[in-house]
């Protein structure tokens, strides 16, 4: 069982994290900005399926196998990249599809991708393992179990963060949009932000192959 006394600096420590401007929030952002507050919330509960993979594995010790063996992680990066450089694509593509342009993608499909976002990004799992021992207190039952319930903790306070991210940029991007004259702008925005993001992972790759 998690020591109570930890609780309320796990919780400020969680939410100046997940307000902080990262990869994932961003991403949230984009989506919302460009497909509205439905695809935004969509795109916060994909971030947490991912953070649910995360956390069970650095709770059963994965990250340390991470850190231990480099190569792993430059895959991750380098197939993060490629997958954030294909949305930048894909999503610049729809720009010469008057149809597409304005189209919602299904449900699935953006659950999916955000999914495989924070999947593909290894620092968060690193961070979950340098991050959540910090408040396992020994005497208190297994760390395991400690840490599981920390990450379970981080990962609801995340969400709430992430959701309300997502309707305040999703309705932002509605109120932009209400004479149908700022699409192309958010659709562009969105490209950037996934290049951007693919271009971070690159560079972090190159820097692991040369460390």
């Amino acid at each position: 069982m998690v020591d109570p006394s930890v609780l309320p600096a796990f919780v400020l420590a969680v939410v100046a994290v997940t307000i902080a401007p990262g990869p994932d929030n961003t991403y949230i952002a984009a989506v919302a900005l460009r497909h509205g507050p439905r695809a935004g919330v969509v795109s916060a509960l994909g971030m947490a399926c991912g953070m649910v993979v995360h956390v069970t594995a650095a709770a059963l010790g994965l990250a340390a196998l991470l850190r231990l063996n480099p190569e792993i992680i430059v895959v991750i990066q380098l197939v993060g990249a490629a997958y954030l450089g294909w949305l930048a694509v894909d999503t610049l593509r729809g720009l010469s599809h008057t149809s597409e342009a304005g189209k919602v993608p299904a449900t699935r499909d953006v659950l999916v991708r955000a999914t495989l976002t924070n999947l593909t990004n290894p620092k968060v799992i690193l961070f979950f393992a340098a991050f959540l021992p910090g408040f396992v207190v020994a005497g208190h039952g297994s760390t395991v179990v400690q840490m599981l319930t920390l990450g379970t903790l981080f990962l609801v306070v995340g969400l709430v963060c992430d959701v309300t991210i997502g309707i305040v940029a999703g309705r932002l991007g509605r109120a932009l949009d209400s004479r149908g004259r700022a699409g192309t702008g958010l659709t562009v925005v969105a490209a950037c932000v996934y290049a951007t993001l693919a271009l971070i992972l690159l560079v972090e790759a190159v820097r692991t192959i040369g460390s």
